[in-house]
């Protein structure tokens, strides 16, 4: 009966291999794509005291800090932050960069968790101002700072930075403030250097707002006292600044001019590494405390 049973099988399996084979191919894969899906939807916080918020953004309330190690399921993504839900079964939202990071924020504050939208003015065929001797563009410029600035704000301050461009290339006047809007950021900051009609009669340094109702002249205020005590320029304080990237924005926006490349004193700074660095230790620290009063004004 055995033998006879046995028989049976080995001739349904020469009879059906072929759709037996390809139904546990498909098995097998489906199996895997699975397992795929379940592991690409878990995440281990690497980093200690990330804030959890009961919805998308810097400003809203939070829940509290994860802590590392802890396992979360990703829910979902949007507008760069992740819907968790974790161990004890509670969910929120957190910034996706910094449950990705897995260094510790040098500066763990309220600004590890905001967009920065930096834009190097000029580019491409627009050059921007020039240096007395006409050979030194304001586009190099802008790009070395924002670059230096990027660089301090990920590193050190863990948050989020748009560059509006990252090489020698024109991004129209129009389309700025749409990137700020489309990566929704938190805070814009336009670089640039100033130009006078004639050489070398004009020095300093000025920070330029549109909008009051966003906080954005608080932005500028903010990061123009942080400036302040650090700059080897004369400070030309916070102005009113009708600049088109500043203005048609909902964005906290500022303008910053960082001295004048039409001034032989200014552009020896300017061109200065050490210079750019003194600007780009001071931005984020005048960025921490903006997001430190209107986190406190919101709650």
């Amino acid at each position: 009966m055995l033998k006879r049973l046995l028989g049976l099988i080995i001739i349904w399996l020469h009879r059906f291999w072929l759709p037996l084979s390809i139904t546990v191919g498909m098995l097998v894969v489906a199996f895997s794509f699975m397992m795929v899906l379940l592991v690409k939807q878990q995440i281990t916080v690497q980093i200690d005291n990330i804030p959890i918020r009961n919805s998308i953004g810097v400003l809203q309330p939070a829940q509290g800090v994860l802590k590392k190690g802890e396992h979360l399921n990703i829910l979902q993504k949007k507008d760069d932050w992740y819907q968790v839900r974790r161990e004890n079964e509670s969910t929120g939202w957190v910034a996706s960069w910094l449950l990705e990071r897995k260094t510790p924020v040098k500066h763990m504050g309220t600004l590890a968790e905001a967009t920065i939208v930096l834009d190097p003015g000029h580019g491409g065929s627009d050059s921007g101002a020039l240096s007395t001797d006409e050979n030194h563009f304001e586009k190099t410029y802008t790009l070395r700072l924002a670059r230096q600035v990027r660089d301090v704000l990920e590193n050190d301050y863990g948050a989020h930075v748009v560059m509006t461009r990252n090489s020698d290339k024109i991004v129209y006047l129009s389309q700025i403030p749409k990137l700020a809007e489309d990566n929704h950021g938190d805070a814009f900051i336009s670089f640039h250097f100033d130009s006078a009609p004639d050489a070398n009669v004009a020095s300093g340094f000025t920070a330029y707002y549109y909008h009051t109702k966003n906080d954005s002249k608080l932005l500028a205020t903010d990061v123009n006292d942080a400036m302040d005590p650090v700059m080897p320029l004369q400070n030309k304080g916070v102005e009113f600044g009708d600049f088109l990237v500043i203005r048609d924005t909902t964005v906290p926006s500022i303008l910053l001019e960082n001295g004048y490349i039409n001034d032989d004193n200014d552009f020896a700074y300017i061109r200065s590494t050490k210079y750019q660095k003194t600007i780009a230790d001071s931005i984020p620290k005048g960025l921490q405390n903006y997001f430190t009063q209107v986190a406190k004004e919101n709650n």
